[in-house]
């Protein structure tokens, strides 16, 4: 399995050659996804801009997305992370954007166990998963969330090559 490090280190080159930007619109990850990302040398050369939305007051602030646009949406759902990443990517007009929102633990949130994560990719392909670890460990989760959240970007990078 290639390291979350290797792995930012190929998508940061990439992004750099094929001269495409991302944001990130992440949450329960808590700017571990943009860390990686910004961790590249020469990240300024793709990287716009992040936020982290863990309320729902952040949402509001900083990506406009009012309640009435998430009523009937349940959070850590696709649609849900979907609506976030699209809010940013049309706010920073990057070619990317990668989306996260999810329960670390050690407790779950909205109904969702500890290790759930909803993640996509917005951008010249949509991408979308949920993922379950099964673990209660906040730490291990976040890099976990982070990881995943990078191989579904290589994903989708790889379909529009």
């Amino acid at each position: 399995m290639q390291s979350l490090i290797e792995r930012t280190a190929a998508i940061g080159e990439r992004l750099k050659a094929r001269g495409d930007t991302i944001c990130v619109a992440e949450s329960s990850a808590g700017g571990l996804i943009s860390s990686q990302l910004l961790a590249v040398p020469g990240a300024s050369a793709y990287f716009l801009g992040a936020t982290v939305i863990y309320t729902h007051e952040a949402r509001r602030a900083l990506l406009q997305v009012p309640d009435e646009a998430m009523k009937g949406i349940k959070p850590s759902t696709d649609e849900y992370v979907l609506t976030l990443a699209r809010a940013l990517h049309a706010k920073m007009g990057t070619i990317w954007c990668i989306g996260e929102s999810g329960a670390t633990g050690p407790t779950g949130s909205y109904k969702n166990a500890p290790g759930h994560a909803a993640l996509c990719v917005v951008g010249p392909v949509e991408k979308s998963l949920i993922l379950e670890t099964a673990d209660d460990n906040r730490e291990r989760n976040m890099w976990v969330f982070a990881d995943k959240a990078l191989e579904l970007l290589e994903q989708a990078m790889d379909e529009t090559a």
